[in-house]
């Protein structure tokens, strides 16, 4: 894994060691990056179930001002910051260890909102329709959020929630779909 663009061009990421974390492949990242925009001026990052932190380091080496990153594991949390270290970005990161649902209420309760959220659970394992519910009950989307879902190819995920709407949907390989979403007015 590494930093496909940006600042942090060709920096190794290091991988979360356990077989719970599945890494997004940089193949995968690319493409995603080429849909939701190669370079960003600004604005505030959401990886939640962020694993290695792949994602949201992406994100702040093509332009994004601060990433915040959330999961449970104390594996990926101990990873996310060895990745932030190396590329010196944790002045503009915060690290939370703790549950999805828990997150983006305490997020909501700061005030926080976002102009990119990643959704990348374990497959199979949570309502991308709740999620995102969640993100609107606690109005954490910036106007025009993009929302990045990550999840298996069987799973159907909803064309519209409140006022986030899909805008494209997208499947790399036998078993990896992503669905990307903005939030309209």
């Amino acid at each position: 894994m590494r930093v496909i663009s940006g600042s942090h061009k060709g920096q190794r990421l290091y991988s979360v060691p356990t077989h719970n974390t599945r890494p997004t492949t940089d193949k995968v990242k690319e493409a995603i990056f080429q849909i939701i925009g190669p370079y960003f001026d600004g604005g505030k990052v959401f990886d939640c179930f962020a694993g290695s932190g792949g994602l949201g380091v992406e994100c702040l080496s093509r332009g994004a001002d601060e990433a915040v990153f959330i999961d449970k594991e104390p594996a990926a949390i101990k990873t996310i910051w060895d990745n932030l270290r190396s590329l010196k970005l944790e002045e503009r990161s915060e690290v939370f260890k703790t549950d999805a649902y828990r997150a983006i209420k305490a997020a909501g309760k700061r005030g926080l909102t976002f102009s990119y959220v990643f959704l990348d659970p374990p497959y199979k394992k949570f309502s991308y329709e709740e999620l995102l519910k969640s993100l609107q009950e606690y109005q954490l989307l910036e106007e025009k959020a993009i929302i990045v879902c990550e999840h298996d190819v069987s799973e159907s995920l909803p064309q519209q929630v409140g006022s986030v709407v899909m805008f494209k949907q997208e499947e790399y390989g036998s078993n990896i779909g992503v669905a990307f979403y903005k939030k309209e007015g």
